[in-house]
C-alpha cells in the first residue's frame, strides 16, 4: 500500500472516529463564546453597593455569609471551587463544586445579590471532556488534538498529491 492509500484510509477512519469529539467541542465552544450574551448560559455579574477598598468585607465575613445562607451547595470550604472577585462591580462570585451553583455577594454590604445555576461551567466540563471522566480530559482530548493535526496534514497531502496528479495529466 502506497503512502497515498495509507493516508486516504486512515484519514477517513480517523475523521469518522473523531467526528463526535469534534462535534462536541464545536457546539460547546460556540455556546461558551456567547455565554456573556445570554443570561441562560451564564448569570450576569451583579453590581454591589458603592464603597472604597477599606469598606470591603473581610474574607472571614465572606465565608460566614456563604456558609450561613449558601444552601446545600456551600456547607464547608471543601464545597467551594473558586471565588472570583470583581472589584469594579464590588462583587464576590463564589462557585460551588456541586451542581454548578454560584452565589454573588456584595463586597461592601455582604448582601447576597444572586444565587443561580451556572450552565457555562457545565458547558466547560463538556467541552474539555472532564464531565465524562478525568481520563477523557487527560488522555482522549490530547489524542483528539493529535488526531486533528493528523487529519490536517493527511488532508493537505491528499489534496496536494491529487492536485499534482491532475496537473501532470493536463501537461500530457
Amino acid at each position: 500500500m502506497g503512502l497515498y492509500q495509507f493516508f486516504r484510509r486512515t484519514h477517513k477512519w480517523a475523521g469518522i472516529l473523531l467526528s463526535l469529539v469534534f462535534l462536541n467541542m464545536a457546539v460547546t465552544g460556540i455556546l461558551l463564546l456567547q455565554k456573556k450574551n445570554f443570561p441562560c448560559i451564564q448569570p450576569p455579574t451583579r453590581t454591589g453597593a458603592e464603597g472604597q477598598i477599606e469598606d470591603f468585607i473581610p474574607t472571614s465575613r465572606l465565608f460566614e455569609i456563604i456558609f450561613s445562607r449558601g444552601g446545600p451547595n456551600f456547607r464547608t470550604l471543601d464545597d467551594i471551587d473558586r471565588i472570583d472577585f470583581r472589584p469594579g462591580n464590588r462583587v464576590f462570585k463564589v462557585h460551588s463544586k456541586h451542581n454548578y451553583a454560584e452565589i454573588q455577594i456584595d463586597a461592601v454590604t455582604g448582601k447576597i445579590l444572586s444565587s443561580a445555576w451556572r450552565p457555562s461551567d457545565l458547558l466547560e466540563d463538556l467541552h474539555d471532556g472532564s464531565y465524562y471522566a478525568d481520563s477523557l480530559h487527560d488522555v482522549i482530548m490530547p489524542a483528539a488534538g493529535a488526531g486533528l493535526l493528523f487529519l490536517t496534514i493527511s488532508g493537505l497531502y491528499l489534496w496536494f498529491s491529487t492536485w499534482l496528479r491532475k496537473r501532470r495529466q493536463k501537461r500530457k
